[in-house]
C-alpha cells in the first residue's frame, strides 16, 4: 500500500515539475506579445497623441493584460508620485521587480533594459524610433519563442510523467 502511494507521489511530483517547465515555455510567447502590443500603444500615445510619459504609461497599463500591465502601472506610479526619479530609474526599477517573476529570457529583458536607457530623454521622433526598434527586437525573440514552445511544451509534459514512471519502475 505504501509502495503504491509512494509511486503515485513520485509520478505526480515529476509530472508537476515537467508541467512547470513546459508552462514557462508557453508563457514566454504570451508575455512577448503583450510587450510588443504595449510598446506599439506607447509609441502611438507619445507620437500621435503627444501624451506626457506618466499618463501614456498609465494608459498603456489599462489597455494590456497582466503581467505587462503591472510593469507599466508601476512605472507610471513611480513617475506620477513625483519621487524625484527619472523615467530611466523608474523603468529599471519596475524591470527589476518584474524580471524575477517573468517568463521572459535574459535577452528579452536586455532589450527592455536598453529601451529603458533611452525612454523619456529625447524628442517624440527619437522615442518612436527606440520603441519601434525594441518592438522589432521583441518580434524576433517572439518567433524564436514560438518555435521553442512548439517544440518543448509537449516534450516537458511527457518527460515529467515518463521520468516519474521510470523512477518508480527502477525502484520496484
Amino acid at each position: 500500500m505504501f509502495k503504491l502511494i509512494g509511486g503515485l507521489l513520485v509520478v505526480a511530483a515529476s509530472g508537476l515539475a515537467g508541467w512547470q517547465v513546459s508552462r514557462s515555455y508557453a508563457r514566454r510567447p504570451v508575455e512577448l506579445r503583450q510587450f510588443i502590443s504595449a510598446l506599439q500603444l506607447l509609441e502611438t500615445e507619445i507620437t500621435y497623441a503627444a501624451t506626457p510619459l506618466p499618463e501614456a504609461l498609465a494608459g498603456v497599463a489599462e489597455q494590456v493584460d497582466v503581467p505587462a500591465a503591472s510593469f507599466f502601472r508601476q512605472i507610471a506610479g513611480d513617475l506620477g508620485a513625483h519621487r524625484g526619479c527619472s523615467a530611466r530609474e523608474a523603468w529599471h526599477g519596475a524591470l527589476e521587480c518584474y524580471g524575477h517573476r517573468s517568463a521572459l529570457g535574459r535577452g528579452d529583458l536586455s532589450v527592455l533594459r536598453g529601451l529603458g536607457n533611452s525612454i523619456g530623454i529625447s524628442d517624440r521622433e527619437d522615442q518612436s524610433k527606440h520603441l519601434r526598434l525594441a518592438a522589432e527586437q521583441l518580434k524576433t525573440a517572439l518567433a524564436m519563442a514560438d518555435a521553442a514552445a512548439a517544440k518543448n511544451v509537449k516534450l516537458w509534459n511527457y518527460m515529467g510523467l515518463l521520468g516519474g514512471l521510470i523512477i518508480v519502475l527502477a525502484l520496484y
